[in-house]
């Protein structure tokens, strides 16, 4: 499926086209990957939209699942026909204080799949054998693929929230990443109380029904004043509101590659006494680096989490797509090949 330019995604929307391509061959250290399983983030609305610029032709796709089936000269990390992943990062420079310092996700020669090179939507991709990750064998292709992002993103959130066991975390937003932050904290902090801000019904049901001791609309205001807020949507409106509900000192922290465009009206509601007073802080979380994509699939064995997933054809992307910004969402959702 490829992305050739920038669109609107609206119903009926076909902004990939189904094509056949060069099958890929695997350079030095290379490993080339026969696909099985692909999940469906928001990111890739983003490449379509335009808010983060894909190189154009490219095939998105960045929560890749599938089977090692060629190796380049000098790739001896993985066997032929052993289960891989690739996430968000396709590769850094390795040599920055970024890099050398564990946080490649901030490197300024990163380079992301799906977007800078091509990614997961298709039967075929290569990938320097140091960004694959074995993949827990308890997983099954479908559910592996969300861990690769909504749950790495989520695992790296949740780290930068600086929540502890006891405080109260908010969720704004309940998709694909949000879910499995909250079967996270369930797990790692057993009494954390968990409140959910989203605009669907379903969305609020389901957070319920995995343990959130409250759910409301976005622009509600929770029971109680929150330690924490993790914000996973695309809008600028969330934020506003949810800094209303932290704590003095508490921290909102922004998971989004990029926000849709500006509301004024909601920006120019912006109130310091009310929003930003008493060392209120808010931090964005960029990319992902190997040791949360490794350190979540690591968490998600240990604690046999199961994200849910919805499965399409690979020629259904595009209607997975349009479902997903559209909101009709319960988990994550995930190509077949």
């Amino acid at each position: 499926m490829l992305l050739e330019t920038i669109s609107k995604l609206e119903e009926n929307s076909q902004p990939l086209r189904f094509c056949e391509i060069r099958d890929p061959s695997p350079a030095q250290e290379e490993i080339l990957i026969r696909v099985s399983a692909c999940g469906v983030c928001h990111t890739e609305l983003d490449e379509i939209e335009g808010r983060t610029t894909p190189h154009f032709p490219v095939v998105p796709g960045h929560q890749v699942v599938g089977t090692v089936t060629a190796l380049g000269e000098n790739a001896g990390r993985f066997k032929h026909g052993e289960r891989v992943g690739v996430a968000w990062i396709f590769s850094a420079c390795g040599t920055c204080k970024f890099c050398r310092s564990g946080n490649e996700n901030l490197c300024p020669e990163f380079r992301a799949t799906g977007r800078d090179v091509n990614g997961g939507y298709a039967e075929l991709m290569t990938v320097h054998q140091d960004y694959a990750f074995p993949l827990p064998e308890m997983f099954t292709d479908a559910e592996a693929a969300p861990l690769l992002c909504a749950g790495a993103i989520g695992y790296r959130s949740l780290r930068l929230s600086g929540i502890t066991d006891g405080q109260n975390l908010g969720l704004t937003g309940f998709g694909a990443s949000a879910h499995l932050v909250l079967k996270m904290v369930r797990h790692k902090y057993p009494h954390v109380k968990v409140f959910v801000f989203a605009r669907s019904e379903r969305e609020r049901e389901f957070a319920k029904e995995l343990g959130a001791i409250w759910a409301g609309d976005t622009t509600n205001t929770s029971l109680q004043k929150l330690d924490a807020i993790i914000d996973t949507t695309p809008a600028w409106m969330p934020i506003v509101e949810a800094l209303k509900n932290l704590e003095p000192g508490g921290r909102l922290v922004i998971n989004a590659i990029r926000k849709e465009e500006v509301d004024k009206e909601i920006l120019l509601g912006l109130s310091y006494p009310e929003h930003l007073w008493l060392e209120k802080e808010i931090k964005s979380v960029a990319n992902v680096a190997r040791i949360d994509v490794s350190g979540f699939l690591k968490l998600a064995a240990d604690m046999h989490i199961k994200p849910e997933v919805e499965e399409y054809t690979l020629q259904e992307a595009n209607r997975a797509l349009v479902e997903l910004k559209s909101a009709k969402i319960r988990g994550a959702k995930v190509l077949r090949m």
